[in-house]
């Protein structure tokens, strides 16, 4: 029987945040939860072998704001016993769910027969999942972090983590969290009713599908009459299918929703840089109760100022969270901000090349007063030598 959790909790149709690896980190979901509140967010895929390996990374990876909640982590691999001993992990850090990847089609990941494939091996796949359970029956049964293996070193980094998130070092209580599962449609063609079928019998608590083949990646279109067909084969049973792919507005989930049945969805490209997307979904859900597809929200109208003002919320969160020398990395996430603003592409040219949070403050302060003045300059103008006070990084 599938475990009674939040997803069952979560008025449908659920709406909520993809993970992307290199994109959801602990910054982004933040700024989602605290702009948009998603219903339900997920952790970038992490490693079931960086328990073993490297545990900083592992713990890296799985920070998260209790305003996040309710959150699953995600993890990937090939190794049931690996997913045994992370379970515990995941649980010992108060998620609320742990998802299993299942659908990245990275060649990295899916060689080794991790992510998408483990399409290719289903009894595997129901291994992992039946392993990932056991291990979160047996930590709620009172088994520690020490009794599987994990030196004390690594247990104390845990219960630092706790405190610093929550104020307390574990979990106020032992309860069994769900598990899912995220994949897509097929490894090289289409399989989709008999894949899953194979994961039903392991009863997962929800499965969220993305709509194209791991030989698709994302090219072309996300065939949502497989996910459709997914619905089908889940009746009755009392695990969620969740749609993702192509979603690139609520309008578009209004119609997927009411054309397929799916319990949810989860928006992925279509949040990047955009977390005000989130925003309707009360709307949208009242839409699809009243079959009303002209209450559907429009697209919200943001203000640069406000664009602005999360743009530098996120900026600072990933600031104060990683090292100085990866901020390089928060430089495609201040492209996507800035797309809609007045002169986007004279931004951007400075955007993608700041390296510290303070070359984005001065950015934004050179950009505003520049368009206030009306002589905002061209590209090559900022390259000239007069401009190069103006220069980030």
């Amino acid at each position: 029987m599938v475990e009674m959790s939040f997803w069952n909790q979560i008025p449908k149709p659920i709406v909520g945040l993809s993970p992307m690896d290199g994109v959801t980190d602990a910054s982004f979901r933040y700024i989602a939860a605290t702009v948009g509140r998603p219903d339900v967010m997920l952790t970038e895929f992490v490693s079931v072998d960086t328990a073993a390996f490297a545990p900083e990374s592992l713990l890296r990876d799985f920070t998260y704001a209790e305003i996040e909640r309710p959150i699953g982590a995600q993890i990937y691999g090939h190794t049931p016993e690996a997913f045994y001993r992370v379970a515990h992990i995941v649980c010992e850090m108060g998620f609320d769910g742990l998802d299993i990847n299942m659908g990245c089609p990275a060649k990295k990941v899916a060689a080794k027969g991790s992510g998408a494939g483990l399409i290719l091996t289903p009894a595997l796949a129901r291994a992992i999942i039946r392993a990932a359970r056991q291990g979160i029956r047996d930590w709620v049964a009172g088994q520690t972090l020490s009794d599987i293996g994990i030196d004390a070193e690594f247990i104390a980094r845990i219960k630092n983590a706790n405190r610093l998130r929550s104020g307390v070092e574990a979990p106020a209580a032992r309860r069994e969290i769900p598990v899912s599962v995220k994949t897509r449609i097929g490894y090289e063609a289409v399989v989709v009713e008999d894949w899953i079928k194979n994961l039903l019998e392991e009863r997962p608590a929800a499965i969220s599908i993305h709509g194209r083949t791991l030989m698709q990646q994302y090219s072309g279109s996300a065939d949502w009459s497989a996910i459709e067909r997914a619905v089908e084969v889940a009746k009755g049973s009392g695990t969620l299918i969740l749609g993702n792919g192509d979603l690139r507005s609520l309008a578009d989930v209004y119609r997927r929703v009411m054309e397929t049945g799916v319990d949810g969805v989860l928006l992925g490209r279509a949040s990047q840089g955009n977390p005000w997307i989130f925003n309707g979904k009360s709307e949208l859900k009242e839409a699809i109760r009243s079959r009303r597809a002209d209450a559907v929200p429009q697209p919200p109208a943001v203000a640069v100022e406000e664009r602005f003002k999360v743009l530098l919320a996120h900026s600072r969160h990933f600031a104060a969270w990683r090292e100085p020398h990866v901020f390089v990395a928060m430089r495609k996430q201040l492209a996507w901000y800035i797309r809609s603003v007045p002169r986007a592409a004279d931004l951007r040219y400075r955007m993608v090349r700041v390296n510290v949070l303070d070359d984005v403050v001065r950015c934004l302060d050179d950009y505003t007063a520049a368009l206030a003045s009306a002589s905002f300059p061209l590209r090559a103008s900022w390259d000239s030598p007069s401009a190069a006070a103006l220069r980030c990084g």
